[in-house]
């Protein structure tokens, strides 16, 4: 028996999301919701460059038939994505969504996690926020490694990431920007670096039983290296705040440690 799966958001991930779901025997994507009107219309299958498949996209979820999951890949922020997934899960879908804020949000989050999670349970189904990170990388990895340990003291994550795939939300990050450019954009919050760092440290932390007593994100900074000579120096793509730069990568984008202090951090 297939699982009934609606799509909603058709960007760089929902794309992907559905492309791999297509070619997946124990799914059947049964329609798809975008709000580009390029797309609206569409058979999801020609658009993804494949053969048709009969899923139309359409214009608002709401216009989404009954299915068993609705996969939800749209913003980062939680207070937007809860405008499109509170009525899912009013309509009983299980929902799953790639919003970063949505993965452990209990803390940073706690009422709108609350409601969520009441709406969910009224009607019989589940919600869910994870991906590369939160919910790998940055937390179940790191988290999965303890246990060759007989006792954790303190976390360091450093990651590196290939950017060159992730589309439209690059601008979030700042890339390609000069630091002027990038200060008037990040003003305008127009760069706001990424999402999620609070909610992967609150998930890693639960999953060691610490109790924390706070958790500090810096605000994204740029990294600037120089291209050449007669070129202007310009920044990039994101890192965390303790990773190098080597000379011969593109420019960055980085967040700002906070303040150091005399208190114990178990998680950087």
């Amino acid at each position: 028996m297939k699982n009934r799966t609606v799509v909603v958001g058709l960007g760089a991930t929902g794309r992907a999301i559905a492309s791999s779901l297509l070619r997946r025997a124990d799914v059947e994507i049964v329609e798809a919701a975008d709000r580009d009107p390029r797309v609206v219309g569409h058979d999801l299958g020609v658009l993804l460059g494949g053969v048709a498949n009969g899923a139309v996209v359409v214009s608002a979820p709401a216009d989404l038939p009954a299915a068993d999951l609705a996969i939800v890949a749209t913003v980062s922020d939680l207070d937007r994505a809860a405008d499109v997934l509170l009525p899912l899960l009013e309509r009983s879908y299980n929902v799953l969504s790639i919003c970063e804020e949505l993965a452990h949000p209990w803390r940073s989050r706690p009422d709108l996690a609350r409601r969520l999670d009441d709406t969910a349970k009224a009607h019989g189904v589940t919600v869910l926020g994870s991906g590369a990170n939160p919910g790998v990388l940055m937390d179940t990895l790191p988290l999965l490694l303890t246990a060759l340990t007989q006792r954790v003291e303190s976390v360091r994550i450093r990651r590196r990431t290939n950017m060159s795939r992730y589309g439209a939300i690059l601008s979030k990050f700042g890339l390609g920007l000069t630091a002027r450019e990038f200060t008037t954009a990040r003003s305008r919050g127009e760069v706001v670096g990424h999402h999620g760092f609070e909610q992967a440290i609150g998930a890693l932390a639960a999953g060691l039983g610490w109790d924390l007593d706070a958790v500090d994100v810096g605000r994204v900074e740029p990294a600037v290296v120089t291209t050449g000579s007669s070129e202007r120096s310009r920044s990039s793509t994101s890192v965390p705040p303790w990773a190098s730069i080597p000379s011969s990568a593109p420019s960055r984008r980085r967040s700002t440690p906070p303040p150091r202090s005399s208190r114990r951090v178990p998680v950087s």
